[in-house]
């Protein structure tokens, strides 16, 4: 499990210290787990799955993807979710302020995008 931890890591393209960091572990047990000096607790690896969306018989097994495959839907309540319990950072605020917005100040920002994403395209054909 400690090379599919490790590759999991480079996959992520993070920091172990950012990688622990997210799942409430220290550091240096994360280069324990990579080193295979020490085995993630069943916690540890239940957190891993549910942090970065990983497949849990792939990280015991080396079964299967890497990744669990999720629907669209699936992907933004997962996100909705980070979003609400989180810090009320940009994403909270920009979500709140949406959330305010009425059916025409919707309309008009469709065609904001609309617009924008023509100008793109005609930019860079």
């Amino acid at each position: 499990m400690n090379k599919r931890i490790s590759a999991l890591i480079e996959t992520l393209q993070m920091k172990k210290s950012d990688f622990a960091k997210t799942i409430k572990v220290s550091a240096p047990f994360v280069s324990e787990l990579c080193s295979g000096a020490k085995r993630p607790s069943d916690r540890t690896v239940s957190d891993i799955c549910r942090e970065f969306n990983v497949n849990e018989m792939w990280l015991r097994t080396g079964e299967g993807d890497m990744f669990v495959q999720r629907s669209r839907n699936e992907e933004m309540a997962a996100f909705f979710g980070d979003v609400l319990s989180g810090q009320t950072d940009f994403r909270y605020r920009l979500i709140s302020a949406l959330s305010r917005m009425t059916t025409e100040q919707w309309e008009a920002l469709e065609q904001v995008a609309v617009n924008l994403a023509e100008d793109i395209k005609k930019a860079d054909p």
